[in-house]
C-alpha cells in the first residue's frame, strides 16, 4: 500500500473474537504481551517509508496492551533513527470488572483516534475499537467533523466496513470469483470526501477487482439488521447506494446516520473447558453400519463426558476410482470442564479399537491431548462508564467524552417494518408468473456469510431488478430454513436492503459459544452462504444466464 500509490492514512485491523482469546492467553504467560506482534514485524519494513511519505498509520494491533505496543513502536523508531510521534488509545479493557473473564473489552469509536491525530501523532495504536473506527476516526480528524455530524460519520463508517477485511472488497472470498483474476488481489482503499461519501478503489496495477458486487458482498458481511450500531453513530445500511464509476471505482453515497445507542458492546472471552476430537475414515460399503458400530463401541467410554457430538460426512462416492473418494468421515467432538475426561486416555481408547472394529479402520490423526476452548459472549455497558482515553504523543491523557446517545424513545436496533422495507423504499412488485426450472440459487445470486459471536449472518444479493423482485418474494425466512435445514431449530431474522438488491439473514445461536469453541465444522460460518447458493429451487428461466454457445 505504501509503494503502490498515494495514501494519507494507512490502517490495519488485527483483532477478531478469536484473536482476543489468543492475546488473553498470551497475557497470562507474559503480562508485557497482549498485542499483535506481527504489526511490529511489518513496521520494521514500512515505518521508514511511511515517515518519508507523510503517511499516518492507525491500527488496533494494541489488543490488550496498547500502551505496551506504543512503547515498542517508539523503541523501533529510535533504533531506525526516525522522529516518529506515537500515540495510543486505551480504556476499552474492562476485564477486571467482569467475573471469570479472560478478556472483556468495550468496542470504542473513532473519537480517540481523531484526538491523537489532531495532536500530531504519526502512528496511533489502539486496543479494541470497532473495525470501522480505524477509518471513521481519521476521516473525522481530516475534515474536522463534529460529533453530531451523523450522516458524514455514517458514510465513513460504511467505507470503513468495506475496507476492514482487506481483499474481501477486491474479489477475495467472492461468489463470482471466476469473473476476475484474484490470484493476488490488491488491497482496497477509500477516497473519502468532506460530505462523507467515498469511492472504493485500489492502487493501479494491483490484482483483483472493485465492483458494485464486491463492495455489496462486503457491506453485507457480519452485519445484523438495517441499523449498524456503533459508538459514534448508528449507520443506516438501508440508505447505502452504490454507483459504478468505471474500472475499479465504486462510489458510496446517500448514507444516513442517527445518534449512537446509549451503551457500548463489550466482547467477553472465557476459557469454556476442554475439547478433543477424532475423525474416523469409513471406506466403501456399509458406511452407515460402520458408523453405528464405532458409536456403539465407544458408548461406555463416553459416559460422563459433558458434551459429545457425532457427525457423519458422506464424502464417499459409489464405485469410486480412488480410495480417498471412496471414504466418508465420521467426526467425534467431545467437550468437558475437565481435561482428564476428554484427554489422551479417551482418544487412545478409540484408537485401540483398530483391530476389533469395522473393516478398513483408520483415523486422520493420532490420539492427542485435550485442548482448551474459548467461549465468546457480549454484554452492554453504558457509554459513560467506559474510560475512553487518548494518550497523546507528549504523554497527555485526554478523556474522550461519549457522543450524545439516542434518546430512550429512539427506534430499536431491529425494526420489523424497516427491516422488511428499508428507508424510503418503494413497494416491491410481485414478480409475474413465468416458466421456471430447478437450479441452484447461486446461478442468479451471490452470498457472503460470517459470524457475530454465536450468531451467523448470511447476506444474499442479485444484480438486476427482475431478479430482485423474485428474490425478495421467494427467499422468505421459511424458504431459507427449508434450504438450510440446520437453521430450522434457530431463530432467523430477515432484513431487506433494497438499494443493494439484498437480503440479510441472521441465524441466532447456530455457532454455539462462538468461533473459539469450535462448535461447528465451519465455526465462523464462512461457507454458510456458499451452501445456500448450492441449494436448488425453482428459478424463472428468464433470470438464468444464457447457456454458453458450443462450437
Amino acid at each position: 500500500m505504501l509503494t503502490g500509490g498515494p495514501l494519507d492514512v494507512l490502517t490495519g485491523d488485527y483483532l477478531a473474537e478469536l484473536t482476543m482469546l489468543i492475546l488473553g492467553r498470551d497475557r497470562l504467560k507474559n503480562p508485557d504481551l497482549g498485542y499483535a506482534k506481527t504489526f511490529l514485524r511489518q513496521l520494521e519494513e514500512g515505518l521508514g517509508l511511511a515517515h518519508e511519505r507523510g503517511v499516518r498509520i492507525v491500527a488496533n494491533a494494541g489488543g490488550l496492551n496498547p500502551a505496551g505496543l506504543a512503547d515498542a513502536v517508539r523503541t523501533l523508531a529510535a533504533k531506525a533513527g526516525l522522529p516518529v510521534r506515537v500515540a495510543h488509545v486505551e480504556g476499552d479493557d474492562l476485564t477486571a470488572r467482569v467475573d471469570g473473564a479472560l478478556t472483556a473489552n468495550a468496542y470504542l469509536g473513532g473519537a480517540g483516534i481523531a484526538a491523537c491525530l489532531r495532536a500530531g501523532a504519526d502512528v496511533v495504536v489502539t486496543g479494541r475499537v470497532t473495525d470501522a473506527a480505524l477509518v471513521s476516526g481519521p476521516a473525522a480528524w481530516w475534515f474536522d467533523w463534529a460529533p453530531d455530524d451523523y450522516d458524514r460519520l455514517a458514510g465513513a463508517v460504511t467505507a470503513g466496513h468495506v475496507l476492514e477485511c482487506g481483499t474481501q472488497a477486491t474479489g477475495g472470498n467472492y461468489s463470482f470469483f471466476a469473473r476476475h483474476d484474484i490470484h493476488r488481489p490488491g488491497f482496497p482503499l477509500a477516497e473519502i470526501s468532506e460530505d462523507g461519501s467515498a469511492v472504493i478503489t485500489k492502487h493501479p496495477g494491483t490484482g483483483g477487482a472493485v465492483t458494485t458486487g464486491t463492495v455489496t458482498a462486503q457491506l453485507l458481511y457480519e452485519t445484523q439488521g438495517v441499523r449498524y450500531l456503533g459508538p459514534d453513530v448508528t449507520t443506516r445500511l438501508d440508505t447505502v447506494r452504490l454507483t459504478d464509476e468505471g474500472a475499479d471505482r465504486v462510489r458510496v453515497t446517500g448514507v444516513r446516520g442517527e445518534a449512537p445507542p446509549p451503551s457500548l458492546k463489550v466482547g467477553v472471552t472465557r476459557i469454556g473447558g476442554w475439547r478433543n476430537e477424532i475423525v474416523f475414515v469409513l471406506t466403501g460399503l456399509d458406511i452407515e453400519a460402520k458408523a453405528k458400530l464405532v458409536r456403539t463401541q465407544l458408548t461406555e467410554v463416553l459416559e460422563g463426558v459433558a458434551d459429545t457430538t457425532w457427525t457423519l460426512a458422506r464424502t464417499d462416492h459409489e464405485d469410486a476410482d480412488t480410495q480417498e473418494t471412496a471414504g466418508a468421515l465420521l467426526r467425534l467432538v467431545v467437550r468437558d470442564p475437565s481435561p482428564d475426561r476428554v484427554g489422551r486416555t479417551l482418544t487412545s481408547t478409540a484408537i485401540e479399537l483398530a483391530l476389533g472394529s469395522y473393516p478398513g479402520f483408520h483415523v486422520t490423526a493420532p490420539p492427542g491431548p485435550a485442548q482448551p476452548y474459548g467461549v465468546f459472549t457480549s454484554i452492554l455497558i453504558p457509554s459513560d462508564e467506559v474510560p475512553h482515553t487518548a494518550v497523546l504523543p507528549d504523554g497527555t491523557r485526554l478523556a474522550v467524552t461519549p457522543t450524545a446517545p439516542a434518546a430512550a424513545s429512539a427506534p430499536p436496533a431491529f425494526e420489523a417494518s424497516e427491516s422488511e422495507g428499508g428507508a424510503g423504499a418503494e413497494p416491491i412488485a410481485e414478480p409475474t408468473a413465468e416458466p421456471t426450472v430447478r437450479a441452484p440459487l447461486g446461478a442468479v445470486a451471490g452470498a457472503r456469510s460470517g459470524d457475530k459471536g454465536g450468531d451467523a449472518n448470511v447476506g444474499v444479493w442479485v444484480e438486476t431488478d427482475p431478479a430482485w423482485r423474485w428474490l425478495h418474494h421467494t427467499l422468505t425466512v421459511e424458504a431459507f430454513q427449508a434450504l438450510l435445514p440446520e437453521t430450522a431449530q434457530h431463530t432467523v431474522d430477515r432484513h431487506v436492503l433494497p438499494h443493494l438488491r439484498a437480503l440479510n439473514f441472521t441465524v441466532t445461536g447456530i455457532l454455539g459459544d462462538g468461533v473459539a469453541s469450535g462448535h461447528r465444522f465451519d465455526p465462523q460460518a464462512k461457507a454458510l452462504g456458499e451452501w445456500l447458493r448450492a441449494r436448488h429451487l425453482d428459478i424463472p428461466v428468464a433470470l438464468l444466464p444464457a447457456p454458453e454457445a458450443t462450437s
